[in-house]
């Protein structure tokens, strides 16, 4: 098929280049020339602007839009509503709110432009190993476009799937994502645990190693944790502090508008919070009411 490629970051470029290799024409841009140019170099079609782009696309047009989620997505969206056509499809692959993807269908729809959201899984591994994908939206235009999800999938199995109406598919990959803060966490905590069991001077590498090989809890997070402590055992380079991208806190916006309790990636969103905070003042807090009701002993500041 031949489609149109926005956005060629790290996931974008890489998307590119998988269907790329699969015999696909792409139609690329960027506003980052040098990453259009480096795709190009590999087989693409350059463009130097959205309406660029569209202009070599014959209809029924496909354009996947591989951009950060919010105001970004949000401006290339509109302005690719403008462009396109009554058949066309326009397919959101990022990380968008599933709320926010439900409005562009809508808006899409108005102009007879089919909107798909795709769930994006796989990261900076997936130009080799493949990603799994979770699409939402209408049915016939999944299925039009299916020989594109099926490149970008895994190749030893159909790792794309049609979950439902628009909205759902970065729904579905939301709470992915929620559940992967939970699973991120569970591991940090056990690992810390390990670690501070200093009598027994456990090797946190050859654990990780050992856990990889059959046991109940092995994944791809044990085998990036097992890779990290190989390159480095104590992990003394890195700070603690953890970011979000949005995800974790939408999956638990979801579970109070839904009253489902999901307590785990709760914490673990807090735990993030938590991480970067130099000296927060709940601790204080915590250590003058000790010192209050019970006259505990206390730390003071820069001791």
């Amino acid at each position: 098929m031949k489609l149109g490629m926005v956005g060629l970051g790290r996931m974008g470029g890489n998307m590119t280049e998988r269907l790329l290799d699969d015999g696909h024409e792409l139609v690329v841009f960027d506003l980052d020339s040098a990453a259009v140019g480096l795709l190009a170099e590999k087989g693409a079609s350059p463009a130097g602007s959205l309406a660029e782009l569209v202009e070599q696309l014959e209809s029924p047009r496909t354009v996947w839009v591989m951009v950060p989620s919010g105001d970004i997505t949000e401006t290339t969206v509109n302005e690719l509503v403008v462009l396109l056509d009554a058949g066309d499809t326009l397919i959101d692959g990022g990380n968008s709110n599933y709320k926010e993807s439900q409005r562009r269908a809508g808006h899409a729809g108005e102009s007879g432009i089919d909107f798909l959201d795709s769930g994006t899984s796989g990261g900076v591994w997936g130009l080799a190993n493949g990603y799994c994908l979770t699409v939402g939206g209408n049915r016939g235009a999944y299925d039009r476009n299916r020989p594109i999800f099926k490149s970008l999938a895994p190749a030893e199995s159909d790792g794309n799937l049609y979950v439902g109406p628009s909205g759902s598919g970065h729904y579905t990959k939301m709470i992915h994502n929620g559940v992967e803060y939970g699973m991120m966490q569970a591991f940090a905590e056990g690992f810390e645990l390990l670690a501070a069991k200093t009598d027994f001077e456990l090797d946190l590498g050859a654990i990780a190693e050992n856990w990889r090989r059959g046991s109940v809890i092995r994944s791809w997070l044990l085998d990036l944790i097992a890779d990290e402590l190989e390159r480095e055992p104590t992990l003394d380079s890195l700070s603690s502090y953890v970011d979000d991208s949005g995800e974790g806190r939408w999956t638990v916006d979801a579970s109070i508008e839904l009253a489902v309790p999901a307590p785990v990636i709760t914490a673990a969103l807090q735990m993030r919070f938590r991480s970067r905070q130099d000296d927060p003042l709940g601790g204080k807090m915590l250590a003058a009411m000790r010192r209050g009701f019970g006259g505990h002993a206390v730390k003071k500041s820069g001791d």
